[in-house]
Formats: C-alpha cells, sequence, structure tokens
C-alpha cells in the first residue's frame, strides 16, 4: 500500500535542501491569522465553558449536554457544508455560534441558553471540520509551491495552530482569575464584566478571520444555491457519512478520537467541579486552566516538533495516555483534600499534566488524520468531530447523576480500549512493512537531531513564561481572603 510509505516518512526532512524555498505562493500568512483568530475567539468560549458548571449549575451542565448533542448530529453533515460553501465561508460563519453563546451569558435563562446552544453546535461543526480542511488544503499547497516534503509542512502547520489555540486556556482563565471574585455563600461577581470582555475578544476574532484567503480550487467549485451541485451533494450525503466507518483505519481511530472529547469534557464538568472549586473556589478555576493551557500549548509545539510518521505518533500518544491516566489514578485511590499550599498545589499540577496530554492528543490525532485519509478530509475531520462531541454530551449529560469515582473508571477504562486499538492498527501496520524492525528506536535517535540551538531557546524562553504565568496565578489565588 502506498499510503503506508508516506505514514512512515519523517515530517521533518532531514536534508538542508528540502527546506529552501523555490518560490510560490507562501500560506504562513494564513497559518498565522487562523490561529489568532482561533485564540481570540476561544479564549472567550473556552473560559465561559469552564464556568458554565460552577456559575450556572444544572443549566450550564444541561446546555452544554444539548449544544455537544447539536454539534454530534451537525458533525455528520458539516463535511457537506464545507464542500458546499468552501472551507473559508464556513470559518467565518462559524464563529457566528461562539459568539452568540457567550452573549446569552449575559443574561443565562433556559430561553437564552438553550437556543444558544443549538446554534453553537451548528456552527461548530462546521467552523472545526473547515478548520482542518482548510489547514491541511494550504499545509498541501505550501509544501507544493515550495518544494518541501508534504508531512514536514503538516505537522509544523499543525503545531504552531493548535500550540496557539491551546493558549487560550492561558490566557482566557488568566482574564477569569483576574475579574471573577468569590462571593458570600458560593456567588461570584464580575460575571457581566468578564462576558462583556469575552465578546470583545470573539469580535476582534471574527473580524480577523475575513482577512484568511481562500485555498486554492474554491472558486471553481458550485455555487450553494446550484440545484445540481446541492442535488447531488444530497444524493452522496449517505455515502458520505458511512464510507468513513467501512475504513478499518477509522474504525480502529475511532476509540481514540472519543476518548480526546471525554478527557476534554472531564476537565471541563468533572475537573473543575469536584477538584478545582471545592480547594481553591470558584475564582481558582481560572488559575488552573491557566496552567492547564500552559501546558497545553507548550506540548502541542513539542508534539509537532517531534512527530515523525505513525511510529512516533504511536509512541507520543502512549506517553499522553498513560499521563493522564496517572492523575486518574491519583483521585480515584490516593487524592484527599487538603488546606494551605499542598491544597492548591495539587489541582494546579493535575491540572498541568492533564494539559500536557490534551496537547499531544490534539496535535496527534490531527497529523494522524492527515496522512491516513488524503483523499476525504473533510469526510475524516467530521469523523473526528461526530465522536468526540458524542462523547462530550454524554460526560455532560451523566454529570448531575454519577460520582466522580464512577467518572474516573470510565475514564481509565476508555483510556485503556482507545490504546489498545490504536496499538492493534499501529501493529497492523508495522507488522505489514519492513519498517518494523527499526520503527521506534531509529526514528528516536533521528528526532534529536531536530532541534537546533533557536529552537531550544525559544522552549527556554517559552518555559521561563509559563513559570512567571504559573507565579502570577498562585499569587492570584493565595491573595484569596480565605486563605488569610
Amino acid at each position: 500500500m502506498d499510503s503506508r510509505n508516506d505514514e512512515e516518512t519523517p515530517l521533518v526532512s532531514s536534508s538542508g535542501e528540502d527546506r529552501k524555498v523555490r518560490g510560490g505562493k507562501s500560506y504562513t500568512r494564513d497559518v498565522h491569522i487562523l490561529s489568532i483568530s482561533f485564540l481570540l475567539i476561544f479564549l472567550a468560549y473556552g473560559a465561559a465553558q469552564n464556568l458554565e458548571t460552577t456559575v450556572n449549575k444544572d443549566l450550564g451542565t444541561i446546555s452544554l449536554g444539548i449544544l455537544y448533542v447539536s454539534f454530534m448530529f451537525c458533525s455528520m453533515v458539516a463535511s457537506l457544508v464545507v464542500r458546499l460553501m468552501g472551507s473559508k465561508n464556513a470559518l467565518v460563519l462559524g464563529t457566528t455560534g461562539y459568539w452568540l453563546f457567550v452573549a446569552a451569558n449575559l443574561k443565562p435563562s433556559w430561553f437564552t441558553m438553550v437556543p444558544a446552544s443549538l446554534y453553537l453546535g451548528f456552527a461548530a461543526s462546521i467552523i472545526w471540520v473547515g478548520q482542518g480542511t482548510y489547514l491541511t488544503s494550504i499545509a498541501r499547497s505550501h509544501a507544493k509551491d515550495h518544494g518541501l516534503h508534504e508531512g514536514s509542512v503538516i505537522g509544523v502547520f499543525n503545531g504552531e495552530f493548535w500550540a496557539m489555540f491551546a493558549c487560550h486556556q492561558l490566557f482566557g482563565n488568566l482574564i477569569t482569575l483576574a475579574l471573577l471574585k468569590d462571593g458570600k455563600e458560593g456567588s461570584t461577581s464580575g460575571t457581566t464584566l468578564l462576558m462583556l470582555v469575552f465578546l470583545f475578544s470573539m469580535t476582534l476574532g471574527t473580524i480577523l478571520m475575513f482577512f484568511i484567503r481562500k485555498i486554492d480550487g474554491e472558486d471553481g467549485k458550485e455555487p450553494v444555491g446550484s440545484p445540481v451541485g446541492l442535488v447531488d451533494s444530497l444524493v452522496s450525503l449517505p455515502r458520505m457519512i458511512i464510507t468513513p466507518l467501512l475504513d478499518i483505519r477509522m474504525l480502529l481511530i475511532v476509540p481514540l478520537l472519543a476518548y480526546s472529547g471525554l478527557q476534554q469534557a472531564f476537565v471541563w464538568a468533572e475537573f473543575t467541579k469536584e477538584i478545582v472549586t471545592p480547594a481553591i473556589g470558584v475564582s481558582g478555576v481560572g488559575g488552573a486552566m491557566a496552567v492547564y493551557g500552559a501546558l497545553d500549548a507548550v506540548c502541542s509545539m513539542t508534539a509537532g516538533r517531534f512527530t515523525s510518521g505513525l511510529s512516533s505518533i504511536t509512541f507520543i500518544v502512549s506517553g499522553g495516555a498513560v499521563a493522564q491516566a496517572s492523575v486518574f489514578l491519583w483521585l480515584l485511590l490516593g487524592y484527599r483534600q487538603t488546606s494551605g499550599v499542598l491544597g492548591t498545589a495539587y489541582p494546579l499540577i493535575m491540572a498541568a499534566i492533564l494539559g500536557i496530554g490534551d496537547g499531544i492528543l490534539n496535535t496527534q490525532i490531527s497529523a494522524l488524520l492527515a496522512l491516513l485519509f488524503k483523499h476525504d478530509t473533510e469526510g475524516a475531520f467530521a469523523q473526528l468531530k461526530v465522536w468526540q462531541s458524542a462523547a462530550i454530551a454524554i460526560v455532560f449529560f451523566l454529570s448531575p447523576y454519577i460520582s466522580l469515582q464512577a467518572m474516573l473508571i470510565v475514564m481509565l477504562v476508555m483510556i485503556c480500549v482507545s490504546l489498545l486499538s490504536f496499538l492493534f492498527l499501529a501493529l497492523k501496520y508495522f507488522t505489514s512493512s519492513l519498517l518494523f524492525q527499526n520503527s521506534l528506536f531509529t526514528k528516536f535517535s533521528a528526532l534529536s537531531k531536530m532541534f537546533d540551538d533557536q529552537d531550544l531557546g525559544f522552549f527556554a524562553n517559552f518555559l521561563g513564561i509559563f513559570i512567571f504565568i504559573l507565579v502570577i496565578a498562585y499569587h492570584f489565588v493565595m491573595a484569596d481572603p480565605k486563605f488569610e
């Protein structure tokens, strides 16, 4: 199978000649704009989502459940919508759902949150399928125009996007930490001001999205209103939904896709409510999630650099799964809430480890789908969002009715199932190729040559910034009156 050679070819070329630019249109500008736009939008939405279950209680939990059920069903047709609209138009339209959802939080009620959640499910499905399609398409075009290896550019572009995206937890939750204060009897103040600041950030992100360029070939598509294009697309819709699931590779990846959604929902719905809030208060959620976002960003960039085919993806994903499993086992078997410095430090440490795992999963799953499903990019990323959103919806609907211990057991079971299924996929490809004998150790030795002094300096500076922000977050939390 020709695809195996593509999957195992290093994503970062070791040849200096391959890195030389041969001319042509550069798409790095579009990656920068896309990444910054998502950062501005999701630093607001992500922080608001983290607070839903603590500020809006059952209304917030049910609203998020409705959102992800809508997300799941809309993802089944999202690939069709993106193909008809074009990925840029889908990205722009998708931003409106996030704006309306945050606006609904200015006056949270069943009449505002439920409609906003339903519409956001649709908007989220097209913005994420559009993002995966757009980023993969411009990576391939950039590689072709500049004579670079396709996998190399996919790895670099995904690494930059997911590192920037992960920073939304850092910046959004630092804003939350600064503006949201604990009041009497568990109430909070500053929520209205916080949401207005978030709306301003989302407006900037939406405006910025207009400045990305359309990908090559989209101008030649059938218009949305074209009867021929619309009818053909509707007829092919069942095939677009079912065909990816007939591929054994997709079936083996599905548990991993579902787990990636479960672990995110666990952090949003359970970890913030059951671990962070009792230990350091509602205002401390911002600090813990800032730490989560910082480590998420660092690991997204690092994992992108270390990605060199299916073998290294397997190695990196396994490490991330083990890291998150250690937190779940800690919570299930050994964690006890304490007071003082340790009571504050433990949730921050857990948030850091969970962020490491999330950064790994985001980067590696995107690279994996781009490499394995080159001929159906929209369908592959639609499947990712279908299974992620289904898993997230299940967590939000079950959260009010099951204990933390039961949820931890579910998470551990899903880690085992998803990891075993993914390892079976990797083993299937390793044993069917001559690369099995030198798959991990040869590539791992080559990875050490991927970092030059400039890269090491960048990571050292990033680590220094993270430590500085961690100290600020700790100062904000310890300044809370209940620690006096």
